[in-house]
């Protein structure tokens, strides 16, 4: 029987940030710990999840992957939390005795308040707690007064919106991630001096409760003993913190999220030429307005399993692992944008098909 409360980490923070690469590194050096994750992805493809696929519970066969990620893909995980994630959290509670830890990951926009809030709820209280909220921020992007990678492509959208009676701004979502956090990472601090980390995080610091712990990270590393155990409870302390969102409702505005009017368009194809296929893709970023590309190309006499992902102007790739022998090598390309014709985007990404 298992006595103490299965321990929560939520991580949150805007497209980019750096909150999956955080999720891989800590179930990479689980250390034995049966993990649990919940996604929650945008998109027809569960890539996210692809990428963090790490064998968090029960590791015997490759089928038992399956047991331990939980996607949420209808919506923001803030807006969704009576729909898709208490039946979730309601699942792992039956399970329990096979978990050591839950890893969520929200969405780019989502809000950490009402899922703190949900932790609360009886059936989730009594078995699980928030260990802690841990809010990824992209620090150049802080230091150009951005807050995300590129977030004009966003605003343009919420102007373009007749039915939008509110919405907060990136400045506004940014200060409820902060205000809610007991934890902060920076991340891209090595593309930053030490006198530009010390603006940002002279930043970050003005909107963080006293005592909030905020640690600049170099490429991606961190310390999972630093994330992990906390022990801070959010949930007991989460009905103090004020957030804009609460200002908002209180004055009986409409509630509305950036990322309602997403368009996602998932094409999937045989083996690629890789380059050829980042031109086209880079082509498609420049001519349309496209937020988010993610994926896995086959690529064409390669062995492994190439990983692509971009934000804004941004694109990289990489090679992840190899192709396993129960896989076909496949290609499949997420893209998260405004006006996105799935026709036109396949026709022109199969132009690499080799």
């Amino acid at each position: 029987m298992q006595i103490n409360k299965i321990p929560a980490t939520i991580v949150t923070g805007f497209l980019g940030s750096g909150k999956t690469t955080l999720l891989s590194r800590i179930l990479k050096d689980a250390q034995g710990k049966r993990i649990a994750v919940i996604v929650n992805e945008f998109g027809e493809l569960d890539i996210d999840a692809q990428l963090i696929r790490g064998c968090p519970l029960e590791c015997e066969d490759e089928a038992s992957n399956a047991k331990g990620i939980y996607e949420l893909s209808n919506g923001c995980i803030c807006c969704t939390v009576e729909e898709e994630f208490y039946p979730v959290m309601k699942e792992l509670v039956e399970r329990r005795a096979d978990i050591d830890h839950i890893l969520i990951e929200t969405s780019g926009l989502a809000l950490p308040k009402p899922l703190v809030q949900a932790f609360n709820w009886p059936d989730i209280k009594a078995y699980c707690t928030v260990d802690s909220v841990i809010t990824v921020v992209d620090g150049p992007a802080v230091l150009d007064g951005r807050f995300a990678h590129d977030p004009e492509q966003i605003n343009e959208q919420r102007r373009q919106d007749p039915s939008l009676d509110h919405d907060p701004s990136l400045k506004e979502l940014f200060d409820d991630q902060l205000s809610s956090a007991d934890l902060v990472l920076v991340s891209k601090s090595d593309q930053l001096d030490k006198s530009q980390i010390d603006d940002v995080n002279g930043m970050i610091n003005g909107g963080l409760k006293t005592g909030i712990k905020l640690i600049n990270m170099h490429d991606g590393n961190i310390d999972t003993a630093i994330v992990l155990g906390i022990e801070a409870a959010t949930e007991d302390r989460i009905d103090h913190v004020h957030t804009h969102h609460d200002k908002h409702h209180e004055h009986g505005e409409h509630h509305h999220h950036a990322h309602d009017d997403f368009d996602s368009v998932s094409i999937e194809m045989a083996q690629v030429d890789s380059d050829k296929l980042v031109n086209l893709i880079e082509q498609l970023m420049a001519q349309h307005t496209i937020y988010r590309v993610k994926g896995f190309a086959a690529v064409a006499n390669k062995p492994m399993r190439q990983v692509i992902q971009g934000v804004g102007a941004r694109l990289e790739r990489y090679y992840d692992r190899v192709w396993h022998a129960s896989e076909t090598p496949t290609s499949r390309i997420v893209l998260i944008g405004k006006d996105l014709n799935q026709e036109a985007i396949e026709s022109t990404l199969n132009q690499a098909v080799t």
